[in-house]
């Protein structure tokens, strides 16, 4: 390993010759207290910035051991320590001067919610940070002086101030870990109580807008109804109340514009922890929950839904149903069958986002419409049968239609943004009225053998092929090449997956990240042999072994967030190549 002077003196060496003499600065060097390693050099000032990151060992880090031992607690200081890194990295960014992207200094710019990024590891040994540098240079010659800046004072202090225990505000960082503890310890709490959702009282659940994800001012506190309202004990917070949704059908009913759609989301995104301020600290939701909804156009490849639609009238097979453009109702029957294949316990439906036909057919319709002539069976005659056979469980928020009320446990009325319990009252209602059909015969959860044909477009790459035949040694290096749209999509090679409406999607790296998941699926696991189900259960054993070092290609880049694993189905079954 070389010392910090040894690339004082080579950055020095390369001064004022042109840009693609930078690449010789790659590599490992040694200073005081960490280890910084320059993964890769840009090709010119106006390219994607350079990628480093910088090694800082336990015994320097000083961190306290049980601040990274639990899986919760290390992902929420891992958190804690990239939004450290910016911060130091705001005062220095484009402090540095030149052309392009010269004196950029950059990590993940983390939201709301605390995920698992590739900006921040803490491993056995210590602490890895990465981030982006861009080179500076006049035109396209190099600037050197510059980049001496950035690496010998710049960075030793963002690093310094950032990554090492005793410069931190211990408070801070200890109510960082006692909250991941109460979140970890609530959501046991949940199964253990069999609920499927907790909102805590004095939850700020409305966001700021649109664009933005935090919490909106003045908005109206939650509090539950006191029918549904559980307390529970917390290890630091101690005792929390809330309203507790239970296993089973829940209705969230009301005006338009009294809160509906907004608890639904906030449930939705109780699927990740979020961090303290953010109004949702306990929200806290089943963390296998699957938001559905239509999604016209999507391609459907071999997915049974014959639970819903039955007797097309092209005589398709809808037990292995293939489409390049699912209507709404089709979209929204793949999207329950992939749900279910990729073990959740939770469906979160908005009527607003579904398609009418799939979710309920009226008395009048069926009688206009017999049901010898209508090949779907709509979801309200499922939901029951779902529970009680299946084990899931689901939350749906209705406005049209009072059929579901029939097949619910549980009935919230959204009231000037208070939950009011009306269960009781409606049910009374619903035995003044005829009852709709709200169960279809022949309930049967298919065994998920779904097999997907091999790829073959694109480049190969990895050690051996999607087929596993050892590759030729010219082959190695070569991988389908990724790009990501924020959360609108992604690509490989010219295969664009399209990931707009995956709603618990919250964060850009995670498309990225299911971007380089997808691409080591396709080369190394899915040879057109092996169900679904078994090739992400080989991703995730792949993860859990070796982290994001199997999925990216020299080295692992910043910019990566860890998707849940119903992400990674969704994504695989949204894949057209």
């Amino acid at each position: 390993m070389k010392t910090q002077s040894e690339l004082r003196t080579l950055l020095r060496s390369v001064d004022h010759k042109s840009y693609p003499a930078y690449k010789s600065l790659a590599g490992v060097w040694k200073f005081d207290r960490y280890v910084l390693v320059i993964d890769h050099v840009q090709g010119d000032p106006f390219a994607a910035p350079s990628s480093l990151h910088v090694e800082v060992a336990h015994k320097d880090a000083k961190f306290p051991a049980a601040y990274y031992g639990e899986d919760c607690v290390r992902i929420a200081l891992q958190d804690y320590l990239v939004r450290q890194i910016s911060k130091q990295f705001e005062q220095y960014n484009f402090k540095a001067k030149g052309s392009g992207k010269s004196g950029l200094l950059s990590v993940s710019r983390c939201g709301q919610a605390v995920l698992e990024r590739s900006a921040c590891q803490i491993t056995e040994s210590g602490i890895i940070a990465r981030f982006h540098v861009g080179f500076p240079a006049f035109g396209r010659t190099i600037n050197a002086g510059e980049l001496e800046k950035i690496l010998f004072e710049f960075l030793p202090r963002c690093v310094e101030n950032s990554l090492f225990y005793g410069r931190l505000d211990r408070q801070k960082v200890e109510d960082v870990i006692f909250l991941a503890e109460d979140q970890e310890a609530l959501r046991g709490i949940l199964k253990e109580e069999k609920l499927v959702s907790f909102v805590a009282n004095q939850s700020i659940l409305p966001r700021k807008s649109g664009v933005s994800d935090l919490p909106m001012t003045d908005s109206v506190p939650f509090v539950s109804p006191a029918s549904m309202e559980r307390t529970f004990v917390l290890p630091h917070r101690g005792r929390i109340s809330g309203m507790a949704i239970p296993a089973g059908i829940t209705l969230i009913v009301g005006g338009g514009y009294h809160g509906k759609s907004t608890l639904l989301e906030a449930i939705q995104m109780g699927v990740y922890n979020h961090i303290s301020g953010d109004g949702r600290e306990f929200v806290v939701t089943d963390d296998t929950a699957v938001k559905l909804r239509a999604e016209d156009g999507r391609s459907v490849r071999n997915v049974d839904i014959s639970l819903f639609i039955n007797d097309l009238p092209n005589k398709k097979n809808t037990k292995v149903f293939t489409t390049e453009d699912a209507s709404g109702s089709t979209s929204q029957a793949a999207a329950v069958m992939e749900g279910v294949e990729a073990g959740t316990g939770l469906f979160l439906i908005d009527e607003d986002t579904s398609a009418t036909n799939f979710m309920v057919r009226d008395e009048f319709m069926q009688q206009v419409i017999s049901r010898d002539k209508e090949p779907i069976t709509p979801f309200l005659e499922r939901a029951k049968d779902l529970y009680e056979q299946a084990g899931i469980s689901t939350i749906l928020v209705a406005g049209s239609s009072g059929a579901f009320f029939y097949i619910a446990d549980y009935i919230l009325m959204m009231d000037h943004y208070h939950p009011v319990d009306i269960t009781e009252r409606v049910k009374e209602l619903c035995g003044e009225h005829t009852a709709p059909r709200v169960q279809a015969p022949g309930f049967a959860i298919p065994d998920f053998a779904r097999v997907l044909p091999p790829f073959k477009g694109g480049r190969k790459g990895g050690g051996r092929d999607w087929h596993g035949r050892e590759r030729g040694q010219e082959e190695r290096h070569e991988r389908m090449k990724v790009k990501s749209y924020g959360l609108e999509s992604f690509s490989l090679d010219k295969e664009e997956v399209n990931v707009r409406y995956l709603e618990q999607l919250l964060d850009p790296e995670q498309v990225t990240a299911l971007a380089y998941l997808l691409r080591y699926g396709l080369e190394q696991v899915m040879d057109g042999k092996k169900t679904v189900r078994k090739a992400v259960e080989m991703i995730c054993v792949q993860w859990e072994k070796e982290g994001w070092k199997p999925f990216c290609s020299s080295y692992i880049p910043c910019g990566l967030a860890k998707p849940r694993i119903q992400e990674i189905f969704a994504c695989i079954d949204r894949f057209r190549g």
